[in-house]
């Protein structure tokens, strides 16, 4: 008996868990080519408006308001268009690959409020030390200070679009493709350090001392994703961030955050049990 066992083909690897599935494995290349082709998309439709206004006799200045809004959702539809196009060069694409799918509310709640409170700790011990004297002017750029409804597209924009926008691509796409082949520490502080770079303003020095912070909150959004296996978690500390940043950083910018704000994470908290059964992420 024991050397009819000892001449058996070696077992199969292990079944998944039952429910489980596999993240599609999505080569780490991905990332930086879906990166390039989302900027390129972006400055391509640039050109575009640009000519299309300028035959239609209009004056577009790049530093419009209005100009920089349809820009930055024109950004934000390239980015998901390049996620979207990549993925489904290896399977169909479902919502659940990009983490659009549920996860436990108790755990999600409390990995999300762990990830923030580190944040913000360490970044008020980086402020106390460094003193970086930058803003971003990302409010004023897109029109938050021109009145009340500027005030509102403004708010809508850094608290509802940004976050959603951004987290299916950094941490959905490029943070999933980079974990094919990549550790979670290698592959959060990639992510990391381009969701901080691409927050650049700008300004120098100055500038520069305000992207570690940045690159900071991408490592912590990466890891929470890892831990709830779910994108929502992350969606709302993204929103919860930006809702208190445009309170503090908007002239009356808080009667946006406190109505927009508990609106997104209430959405981000309701929507996983709306959305059809999806597969249980195996471990990569």
């Amino acid at each position: 008996m024991e050397a009819t066992t000892q001449n058996l083909p070696p077992p199969e690897p292990p079944e998944l868990p039952p429910g489980a599935a596999r993240f599609p494995a999505w080569p780490p290349w991905f990332a930086l080519v879906g990166f390039l082709v989302g900027i390129s998309g972006t400055l391509l439709f640039g050109v575009v408006l640009g000519l299309v206004a300028t035959l239609f006799g209009a004056d577009v200045d790049g530093d419009s308001p209005a100009v920089v809004v349809v820009g930055t959702l024109a950004q934000g539809a390239a980015f998901v268009a390049s996620a979207i196009f990549f993925a489904s060069r290896v399977s169909k694409p479902r919502a659940w690959h990009f983490g659009l799918r549920g996860t436990r509310f108790g755990s999600a709640l409390g990995w999300a409020a762990l990830g923030m409170l580190a944040f913000y700790v360490i970044t008020i011990v980086y402020g106390a030390l460094v003193r970086p004297d930058a803003e971003q002017e990302t409010v004023e750029a897109l029109g938050g200070d021109t009145g009340t409804f500027g005030l509102i597209i403004a708010g809508l924009m850094v608290i509802a679009v940004a976050p959603v926008v951004e987290e299916i691509f950094f941490r959905g796409f490029f943070y999933r493709a980079l974990r094919s082949r990549l550790s979670i520490w290698v592959a959060a502080g990639i992510d990391g350090l381009l969701f901080g770079a691409i927050h650049y303003s700008g300004d120098g020095v100055d500038g520069l001392l305000i992207l570690p912070p940045l690159a900071l909150l991408g490592v912590l959004f990466c890891l929470v994703y890892e831990r709830t296996g779910s994108l929502f978690p992350v969606i709302g500390m993204h929103a919860f961030n930006n809702a208190l940043a445009y309170a503090v950083q908007a002239d009356d910018g808080w009667q946006v955050s406190v109505v927009a704000g508990p609106l997104v994470l209430g959405a981000c908290a309701l929507m996983p049990r709306l959305l059809p059964a999806a597969p249980r992420p195996a471990p990569a």
